[in-house]
């Protein structure tokens, strides 16, 4: 980066509030980024980048998968009432709280990879600050015209047809984000009920106040904050830079070739000069209002626009492309040089994440792929410990409850094992004492019992006794063992 660079604000702009050699301030007041249109490769990308991500979000929720009867056929759908999560074919329950955890660390180290690779690449195109920017500079565009034209608009006097403009794109906006909004709710209910509900007036307040929540966020940060939000607010730029080296691809200006810069006619020859014309259409195509000739810088996205606007240029002039360019610091070097360039995405820090992602997703899938449809848990009675009967038997109480997790109703064959002779007894199943008892458990559901375990004093070691409880699927002969502790007195 240049000295120059280095004293400019992200947005290449003298900071105002301390003072210079000139007394002007150190932070520079806001000034509106109005990016100019521009076509090309990464303009493109950026497109169809918006279309898909745009598409999947506002389609996820109305995609339909049959599980069977009597459960939700959505398939995205995060169930608050039942406390169920479903991707598709998977279930996910609330104690299975730990594959989000994994969710998160795949995204983190996929946004480690991709950045080692090809910088800001997730900024510049599929962040959703800047998908949704691009989507309300579009329809601003639409309405008040390319840069010139709505630079010239804001300068201008409130006029009937100003105001008409302005009005119309607010109200555009707030259409999309309040489409956003209700979006989101319903990934968290059945879509076409609460739509439903919504058209009805049946929806409750806590679905349209949070789907509003969503709008208003929607619509003032990209609406009008836009570049605010990657310079200020976005922690991603402040440490992504330790996530570079020196083969990571990312927008660079050619210095060597370009510079000296300076306004050049259609026949100007460029043998004693630099092939940068100086027309500023770099600065005008970015979204954040940065000049990227100054070096590489925090506000930088990565988005390629100023690729793009300066490749119109050099094709203009007869001149070669990419005096701009996508590519590592390592390249442009050698390039200085004279010397033959390379990319070298196979290196030992990609090479770290690519073994990390391949990890973490191997043991997510085992995790799924082996998981248990069944869950145990067993509460021993504290208050008290344990009762003598008059035959001299001991009785222990326990609370058993069984978590099915199968999509149909299950029976298990419950038994005792570890003690000799025990026996079950349980409440509104098994009112006498036998060695085993059928449980049945609903589908989803959790099945609580009451369940009174007997054993004679001589099968027991100690106060304490180790013991399991032995649950047989009848449909599909699996076994669980569950131990637990059976208390007596003191020998």
């Amino acid at each position: 980066m240049t000295e120059n660079a280095a004293t400019l604000s992200p947005q290449g702009k003298k900071p105002k509030g301390e003072t210079d050699s000139n007394g002007s301030g150190l932070y520079a007041a806001y000034h509106k980024v109005h990016p100019k249109k521009v076509s090309g490769l990464f303009r493109t990308l950026k497109n169809w980048a918006a279309i898909i991500l745009l598409g999947i979000y506002v389609i996820g929720p109305w995609l339909r998968w049959d599980r069977g009867p009597g459960t939700p056929n959505q398939a995205i759908l995060l169930d608050m009432e039942a406390n169920r999560g479903y991707i598709f074919g998977i279930e996910i329950w609330p104690q299975e709280i730990y594959y989000l955890t994994g969710v998160l660390i795949l995204g983190a180290i996929g946004l480690f990879f991709a950045t080692a690779l090809l910088g800001r690449v997730w900024c510049g195109f599929t962040c959703i600050q800047t998908v949704f920017t691009d989507v309300f500079v579009m329809v601003e565009r639409l309405l008040e015209g390319d840069r010139n034209q709505r630079i010239k608009l804001d300068r201008g006097p409130m006029t009937a047809g100003k105001f008409v403009r302005k009005t119309i794109k607010v109200a555009i906006w707030t259409v999309i984000s309040l489409i956003t909004g209700w979006t989101w709710v319903i990934y968290f209910s059945d879509a076409p009920t609460a739509t439903m509900d919504l058209l009805r007036g049946d929806s409750t307040w806590g679905m349209m106040g949070f789907a509003l929540l969503v709008a208003g966020f929607t619509l003032v940060l990209a609406g009008w904050a836009r570049e605010q939000v990657c310079i200020y607010m976005c922690p991603w730029p402040r440490f992504q830079a330790s996530m570079y080296d020196e083969d990571s691809l990312v927008v660079t200006y050619e210095a060597w070739r370009g510079e000296p810069r300076g306004y050049a006619k259609k026949d100007t020859a460029f043998t004693d000069r630099g092939h940068c014309v100086d027309c500023t259409l770099c600065v005008q195509a970015c979204p954040t209002g940065i000049d990227i000739r100054d070096g590489s810088q925090l506000a930088c996205i990565g988005c390629g626009l100023c690729i793009d606007a300066c490749n119109t240029v050099m094709d203009r002039f007869g001149l070669p492309r990419n005096l701009i360019a996508y590519d590592s610091n390592n390249n442009m070097i050698a390039r200085t040089k004279g010397e033959p360039t390379k990319y070298r995405f196979v290196r030992p820090r990609t090479i770290i994440y690519a073994v990390l992602l391949t990890v973490v997703v191997a043991v997510m899938a085992v995790g799924l792929g082996t998981r248990s449809r069944l869950e145990v848990n067993i509460l021993h009675e504290r208050s008290p410990l344990f009762v003598a009967l008059s035959d001299g038997s001991i009785r222990n109480g326990y609370t058993f409850k069984i978590l099915n997790m199968a999509a149909s109703e299950e029976n298990y064959v419950v038994s005792v094992e570890g003690i000799p002779g025990a026996t079950l007894r349980v409440i509104g199943y098994a009112e006498t004492d036998v060695p085993s008892v059928d449980l049945p458990v609903k589908k989803d559901t959790v099945g609580t019992f009451r369940i009174y375990v007997t054993a004679p004093t001589a099968s027991l070691k100690s106060n304490s006794t180790d013991m399991s409880f032995k649950l047989v699927n009848k449909a599909t002969q699996e076994v669980r063992l569950q131990g637990t502790l059976f208390a007596g007195p003191a020998k």
